[in-house]
């Protein structure tokens, strides 16, 4: 078995949770480690999942990274979700989970998914620069090492939904191109056309213990799920939307036919 294996999931999130926190307070390692007072190594060892730290020291990363009680916050759900045989519904919380998953999976049928948006993009949609620079530093797992299998299916008329303008979007679709040659990472386009049992836009992360946790857009929200059976149903569906789809290699073609047909 794997080191990686090994890692329970709960220690992952966490540990993605105080790296995206001290990325976001502009400190390196090194800078935090010497503000709580302990080797840049555990510091480490935290943010990759292969220690569980005490409580006191959660709350003086919170002190030290000006995050008021999210990280022990953090740490009391992680407590909570190693006692219970499946994730409490407060734990299943879909971006804590696509931090730590072995394999991505998702539809999109309106808009670009939020890990291969380009920045523009995303100032377009969003608005307000933190929350685009979050965006960004979500993006950051398609780097992480062992990188993650990631598979994203999108509708074609995204590639044709004006977003910010043809500088935008050329821009936009330019970057898919280079993301969709990247090792692990899997992207193709679904014609339009009705295709059974989609109706609406979806995620599925698989965590390194292989648990699953989905993620569905409503009118009113998300709605994040554990149940076998609704997983199932995703799990389903994502077959369904591969068989439709263009294989790898067209949706290229058909990425740069519509950048350079369109968005001139």
């Amino acid at each position: 078995m794997s080191m990686q294996n090994k890692i329970k999931p709960e220690f992952l999130s966490f540990g993605a949770e105080v790296k995206r926190l001290r990325v976001a307070a502009g400190l390196n390692q090194q800078e935090l480690a010497t503000a709580v007072n302990v080797t840049r190594s555990y510091v480490t060892l935290v943010e990759c999942g292969r220690t569980r730290c005490r409580r006191d020291f959660a709350h003086r990363l919170d002190r030290a990274l000006k995050s008021g009680t999210g990280l022990v916050e953090a740490w009391d759900e992680l407590l909570e979700s190693i006692k219970s045989v499946k994730y409490p519904e407060h734990f299943a919380n879909f971006p804590k989970a696509e931090q730590s998953a072995i394999m991505l999976r998702a539809y999109e049928e309106r808009l670009v998914h939020g890990l291969l948006q380009t920045g523009a993009y995303a100032s377009v949609l969003l608005g307000d620069e933190d929350a685009v620079k979050n965006r960004m530093r979500r993006q950051e797992i398609l780097e992480r090492t062992p990188r993650p299998v990631v598979s994203i299916i999108m509708d074609e008329t995204v590639l044709y939904r004006e977003v910010g303008g043809p500088c935008v979007m050329r821009e936009q679709l330019k970057h898919l191109l280079e993301l969709s040659i990247q090792e692990k990472v899997r992207l193709q386009i679904a014609p339009i056309r009705y295709i059974r049992n989609v109706w609406g836009s979806f995620a599925i992360a698989t965590r390194p213990d292989h648990k699953q946790v989905a993620y569905a857009i409503k009118a009113w929200g998300g709605e994040t799920t554990t149940d076998p059976d609704e997983i199932a149903i995703a799990a389903e569906t994502f077959v369904i939307l591969q068989s439709e789809a263009l294989n790898v290699r067209d949706t290229r073609d058909l990425i740069r036919k519509v950048m350079e047909e369109r968005w001139t």
